[in-house]
């Protein structure tokens, strides 16, 4: 790998994986622990959460440059997220998802509209407390961050060229999409792990999640096996190969829509990582069918498990604790945006008596995309990483008309047309 420039102590990619990689081992080690100081802070503290904060820390004090490294994009979002969705979706009981019911897609689309009156809301309220920050083309940030929050970075980056945001504004909202949204996720990661406790006091119908869970747990242990090098292999040629062949054909795909199909763009049709996400989990479902499926004996989720927290470790790269500072009032509007958002989507959930995995899999699968809605569903159970998988890209399918939405509406709210 290149070694990429910049002002960070570890600026070499190969040593930044070392790194990564010796902190989760640590992480995991620790959390082996079975007695002492470790067992209770495990107890309080998920090892998911430090896996996504601490190379938050490194980032933050200048060990090593998130944004400078290529470990995230292309290694962990392109190879090894599609691959662990592959093994994942491997697993999958199909039938025990869909007993998930219709509540989950309510949810979903609750959690995209409460994004939408978030942004009115928050434009409103900060031009009420502090006129200033919503000044100028603030507007037009907060349309490219509504992108992001209900689609992906595909969907911001469309923003920002439909509304001419400049560069200043645009990267101002990148930190508080970076800010706001992964604190965010380490709360739910944090909340996940409690969900048994917060579904008992809700009173909420889990028996579809526990029943899925239950037979998945079940199919593990009817066919589990010590893993030769064989399956090891095996299971890896699946992953990988898989992962190349999304690659391969998501681009091809990707052009003829955008040469071919007026409205691609639109919906972030012309973007090969929608497909190769879409691609790669259709995959793992078709193969999920055939006796393939027995490999998750041998370790598949295990392994596409692990590829999942290299994921997580990346993703927390990205953050910087310390830019949250600098512009404490956009921190503010951002903060009273999701406030709005999780509101509106805990009160539709207290109406429906829904599960906490679908409240937190609804706002993930909006806030984070596809990137990381995985992420927070695998805390409840690996094989249930796919489904966080395809809300996440649902959302690059809506995302782009409703930021567009937001944005026609905040420019007149803002009267700049």
């Amino acid at each position: 790998m290149s070694e990429p420039a910049g002002t960070a102590l570890i600026t070499n990619d190969i040593v930044v994986l070392g790194l990564i990689a010796g902190t989760l081992g640590l992480v995991f080690w620790t959390e082996s622990r079975e007695s002492g100081f470790w067992r209770r802070f495990y107890t309080y503290v998920p090892a998911l959460l430090l896996c996504y904060f601490i190379p938050g820390i490194y980032n933050s004090v200048g060990l090593i440059d998130g944004n400078a490294s290529k470990l995230y994009n292309p290694v962990a979002s392109r190879v090894l997220l599609p691959a662990a969705l592959v093994l994942l979706t491997l697993t999958i009981d199909l039938k025990g998802v869909l007993r998930l019911g219709p509540k989950l897609l309510v949810m979903y689309a609750t959690a995209s509209i409460s994004v939408m009156l978030g942004a009115f809301a928050a434009f409103w309220i900060m031009g009420l407390v502090h006129p200033d920050t919503v000044a100028g083309d603030t507007w037009g940030g907060m349309a490219a961050l509504a992108g992001s929050w209900i689609g992906g970075g595909a969907n911001m980056v469309a923003m920002k060229e439909v509304f001419n945001v400049d560069e200043t504004t645009f990267g101002q909202f990148v930190v508080i999409d970076v800010g706001v949204g992964y604190v965010w996720m380490t709360v739910l990661i944090f909340l996940a792990n409690r969900a048994q406790a917060i579904d008992a006091r809700s009173g909420a119908d889990t028996r579809a999640i526990e029943d899925l869970k239950q037979r998945l747990i079940s199919y593990q242990k009817q066919h589990q096996r010590i893993a030769s090098l064989s399956d090891l292999m095996i299971i890896v040629g699946i992953a990988l190969g898989a992962v190349g062949l999304s690659h391969a054909i998501a681009t091809p795909i990707a052009g003829w829509f955008l040469a071919n199909v007026s409205w691609a763009k639109t919906v972030s049709l012309h973007e090969p990582f929608v497909w190769v996400v879409v691609l790669s989990t259709f995959i793992g479902l078709g193969l999920s069918f055939t006796r393939l499926r027995e490999f998750d004996g041998a370790g598949a989720s295990k392994i596409g498990t692990l590829f999942l927290y290299f994921l997580i470790a990346c993703i927390g790269m990205q953050m910087d604790i310390r830019a949250l500072a600098d512009k404490p009032w956009l921190f503010a509007l951002g903060l009273i945006w999701i406030l709005v958002h999780i509101a509106l989507l805990y009160l539709v959930g207290r109406l429906l008596r829904v599960p906490f995995f679908y409240f937190a899999l609804g706002s993930q699968s909006n806030i984070g995309g596809p990137a990381s809605a995985p992420v927070v569903a695998s805390v409840f159970h690996p094989s249930l990483a796919p489904v966080g998988a395809l809300l996440g890209a649902l959302g690059y399918a809506t995302g782009t008309v409703l930021a567009y939405i937001v944005g026609i509406t905040l420019r007149a709210m803002a009267g700049a047309g």
